[in-house]
């Protein structure tokens, strides 16, 4: 039995290597990755502490966690879609450049 608090040592690293890639990187895909890599670290924290409380509620709740972020996927995509298609970047200080 693995012990929760390497689950949570686990959940605090890939949460900080997400929020470096939002502050130091200039590209949006990478940044859009990271946020993701952030809101898992999250859900296995969320899953760590139901396993401690032994409840499926936090399983519940990251499920739809999970859900929201595919929605969160589909429009995020579609906007780096269209922002490259008019800039032919996906640079992040070009797309200052698109306000009206």
């Amino acid at each position: 039995m693995i012990p929760v608090d390497y689950y949570i040592i686990l959940s605090a690293i890939l949460f900080t290597i997400g929020v470096l890639g939002v502050l130091i990187r200039r590209n949006a895909l990478i940044i859009f990755m990271s946020i993701e890599l952030m809101l898992n670290a999250a859900n296995l924290a969320i899953v760590a502490f139901g396993s401690v409380f032994e409840s499926f509620s936090g399983q519940i709740f990251v499920f739809f966690v999970i859900a929201v972020a595919a929605a969160e996927v589909a429009v995020g995509l579609a906007l780096i879609v269209e922002i490259f298609r008019s800039k032919r970047s996906i640079d992040v200080d070009q797309v200052s450049s698109l306000k009206g």
